[in-house]
C-alpha cells in the first residue's frame, strides 16, 4: 500500500511562523462570517414581534438534529456592498448549504431576511445559481425558505435581470429533471421573488405572513387606482384557495418547516435515484496531524508548497494511489478516500503544462466513468 511520508517539522521556525500567519487569516475569515450572522440576528426584536423565526433558526429546525451542515459561499459578495471593509457584510443576503432533511441530503437555500429584508443582490443571484447547479448535478432535492423584498434596487443593475431570469429557468430545469423543488414562503415574496414559489413543485405558505405578488398595494394603487390589501393581492389564504399557488398552509414558521420536512420524507427520494451509492468503508484517520495543515502553506505567497503534504493530512490513512505519477509530474492526480468516501484528487505542484492537462483530462474521464467524486486542491498560477 503506497503511503505518503512527510518531511514537515511542526516545531521549525518556518512552520510556526506560517501557522501563525494562517491562523490570523482564518480568524479574519471567521470574523467576517460571524459579523454577517450577528447583523442578521440583530433583527430578532422585529422577528419576535411578528412571531417569526430568524433565517438560521428556520434552517436549524429544518435539518435533522445532530446532522452536519455544509454552508456554501459564506463570504460571497464581501467588499461589494460598502466601500469601507470594516462595514461590509458578506453572504450576499442569501444562505445556501447542503444538509440532511428527513434523512435525505438536500440543497437548502434561505433568504437572509434579517439583512435588508432579504433583498436580492447581484452576488446573491450568483450564489443561488451555483446552489441550483449543484442540486441539478447531484440530484439533490431543493428546499427554499423564502422571505425576500425582491431585487435590491439601491444596487440595481440592468444586467441583474439576465441572471434573475436564469434562476427561474433553473427552477424549471430542476423540476423537468425530476429533482423536487420545495418552497416555504415565510413572508414577502415580491416581484421576481414571486416566481420562485410559482415555479416550485411544492409550496408551503405561512398563514398571515406569506405574500407572493409582483407588485404590492402602493404600486397597484399608483398604476390602476385600485385599493387592495396585501392579503387580498397575494396572501397565503388567497393563494391556497383562489390561485392554487400554495399546496400547504402553515400556522407559523415552525409549522411551515415541519411541513417541508414531511414533504421531503414522503418523497422517498433514494428510491428515485438511478443508483444507490454503496455503503462507505470504515474510515481510518490520516496518519499525520491535520493541524499541521496550517503551517504547510508559506506566509510568503511566492514560496511553493508540496501538495502531497496537504493530501497526506486529509485522506484516510494517508493512502494515496497516484495516477500517471511520472507523466506531467507537476500535475497530481490519484485515488484516495475521505471519511470512507472514494474520491479522485487533482492538484498541482507547478504550472499546468500540456502533459499535465492531458493527464488531468484522462483522470477526470476515468472518475466520471466510475462515478467517483472529484476533489480539486487548487495550487497553480496557470
Amino acid at each position: 500500500m503506497p503511503v505518503l511520508d512527510t518531511r514537515i517539522q511542526p516545531q521549525s521556525e518556518d512552520h510556526v511562523r506560517n501557522r501563525a500567519h494562517m491562523e490570523r487569516l482564518l480568524a479574519e475569515a471567521r470574523g467576517l462570517v460571524e459579523r454577517t450572522r450577528a447583523r442578521s440576528a440583530s433583527a430578532r426584536p422585529l422577528f419576535d414581534k411578528r412571531g417569526q423565526l430568524l433565517p438560521r433558526e428556520r434552517i436549524a429546525l429544518l435539518l435533522d438534529a445532530g446532522s452536519s451542515w455544509l454552508e456554501l459561499s459564506a463570504l460571497a459578495g464581501y467588499g461589494m456592498d460598502h466601500p469601507d471593509p470594516a462595514k461590509c457584510i458578506a453572504g450576499a443576503g442569501v444562505i445556501t448549504g447542503i444538509g440532511s432533511v428527513a434523512a435525505t441530503r438536500c440543497m437548502v437555500v434561505a433568504s437572509d431576511s434579517g439583512i435588508e429584508a432579504g433583498s436580492i443582490r447581484a452576488m446573491g443571484l450568483e450564489k443561488m445559481l451555483r446552489a441550483q447547479q449543484i442540486a441539478l448535478d447531484n440530484k439533490l432535492p431543493f428546499v427554499h425558505l423564502v422571505e425576500s423584498a425582491g431585487a435590491n434596487l439601491l444596487r440595481y443593475k440592468v444586467e441583474g435581470f439576465v441572471h434573475g431570469g436564469t434562476i427561474f429557468r433553473n427552477l424549471a430545469r430542476l423540476s423537468a429533471a425530476g429533482v423536487p423543488v420545495i418552497t416555504v414562503v415565510h413572508g414577502s415574496s415580491t416581484a421576481g421573488g414571486a416566481y420562485m414559489p410559482g415555479l416550485s413543485d411544492y409550496v408551503v405558505m405561512v398563514r398571515g405572513r406569506a405574500r407572493a405578488f409582483l407588485a404590492g398595494p402602493p404600486l397597484l394603487k399608483a398604476a390602476t387606482g385600485e385599493i387592495a390589501t396585501e392579503e387580498e393581492l397575494g396572501g397565503a389564504e388567497m393563494h391556497a384557495s383562489v390561485s392554487g399557488l400554495g399546496e400547504y398552509m402553515a400556522e407559523d414558521d415552525a409549522d411551515g418547516v415541519r411541513l417541508a420536512r414531511d414533504i421531503v420524507q414522503r418523497l422517498h427520494w433514494q428510491r428515485h435515484r438511478a443508483s444507490v451509492p454503496p455503503a462507505r468503508a470504515a474510515a481510518a484517520p490520516p496518519r499525520h496531524d491535520a493541524q499541521e495543515l496550517l503551517g504547510i502553506l508559506s506566509a510568503d505567497g511566492r514560496k511553493p508548497a508540496d501538495m502531497h503534504e496537504v493530501i497526506a493530512r486529509i485522506v484516510d490513512d494517508s493512502d494515496f494511489l497516484a495516477f500517471k505519477a511520472l507523466y506531467g509530474p507537476a500535475t497530481i492526480t490519484g485515488h484516495a478516500s475521505i471519511e470512507g468516501h472514494p474520491v479522485g484528487i487533482i492538484s498541482n505542484n507547478g504550472p499546468l503544462d500540456p502533459d499535465g492537462a492531458n493527464k488531468a483530462t484522462h483522470f477526470i474521464q476515468a472518475c466520471c466513468q466510475s462515478g467517483t467524486a472529484l476533489v480539486y486542491l487548487q495550487n497553480t498560477t496557470g
